[in-house]
């Protein structure tokens, strides 16, 4: 039987400041699939709000993407990859139908198999927390857990390179389905045990979670580039209950570097495909 991925010694630290909000993406693996992708001579551009693109329903929801920028930026998130790739994906599509009303507030939603799309707020405060302040695009990075697939897409304005690990058939399947209409080609999905990360691909510049468990998995820290950036939920020592919060994990030629901050909550993150 494959052994159960390690994991280093548990954090004890403390919360920084407390604010909660809710995720759902599961951990996840190996098998490698490319996403499919925009139609050719579609172009995505992420260098300002104004710039978000309206993939085949007009300027009505270009302008509600907008609004849902300016509140991110209300809440505090400043680099403007971010907003801009915010801006430029179109949340909707990866939400079911009878949801759609709800795409562009600032909550979770159920996408299926007992997990959700993780709110924007969460979404955008993880990537800032990731890119820390550079300029241009990370190189390669590794997303654990794909879920629906937005957050894929979102992550495919910022690197140079994706992959993203989906433990739950359904919902890889699902996030295909969802990308289908896109044509991204630095973006590849794989269908795996997220908490073994993806020895082919690394290293990465950075790594993000959308799962969490009580420590970091090793294989994640192994495959991290020296002079990058982890960040997931982690299930804080001495806290009752599986209180998470989130990690920001540092790889320096000096060892690992680690901060831990505002209280989250994710779905746990669990070994193994299903």
């Amino acid at each position: 039987m494959k052994p159960r991925p390690t994991f280093p010694a548990k954090l004890d630290t403390t919360l920084a400041r407390n604010r909660p909000s809710t995720v759902g993406a599961s951990a996840s693996t190996v098998t490698k699939t490319t996403a499919p992708a925009l139609p050719v001579g579609t172009t995505v551009r992420t260098r300002s709000v104004a710039a978000a693109v309206s993939l085949g329903h007009g300027m009505e929801s270009s302008a509600v993407r907008a609004r849902m920028v300016q509140k991110l930026a209300g809440q505090g998130i400043t680099d403007p990859q971010v907003l801009g790739a915010m801006g430029a994906v179109e949340r909707h599509r990866f939400v079911d139908s009878a949801l759609i009303n709800q795409a562009y507030e600032d909550t979770s939603l159920p996408i299926g198999l007992g997990q959700t799309i993780s709110k924007p707020g969460v979404v955008s405060r993880m990537l800032e927390l990731m890119r820390n302040g550079q300029s241009g695009k990370l190189g390669r990075v590794l997303e654990i857990g794909t879920g629906c697939g937005y957050q894929a897409a979102v992550l495919s304005l910022l690197a140079t390179e994706v992959y993203s690990i989906e433990r739950l058939r359904g919902l890889h399947d699902r996030a295909r389905e969802n990308l289908r209409h896109l044509r991204l080609a630095n973006l590849h999905l794989l269908f795996g045990d997220g908490m073994e990360g993806y020895a082919k691909g690394a290293p990465y510049a950075a790594i993000v979670a959308a799962a969490g468990g009580e420590a970091v998995p090793q294989a994640w820290i192994d495959q991290l580039a020296v002079g990058g950036r982890l960040v997931a939920p982690v299930v804080t020592a001495g806290v009752s209950g599986g209180a998470q919060a989130l990690l920001v994990l540092d790889k320096t030629p000096q060892g690992v570097r680690q901060t831990v901050l505002e209280a989250v909550h994710f779905v746990p993150l669990k070994s193994g495909v299903a």
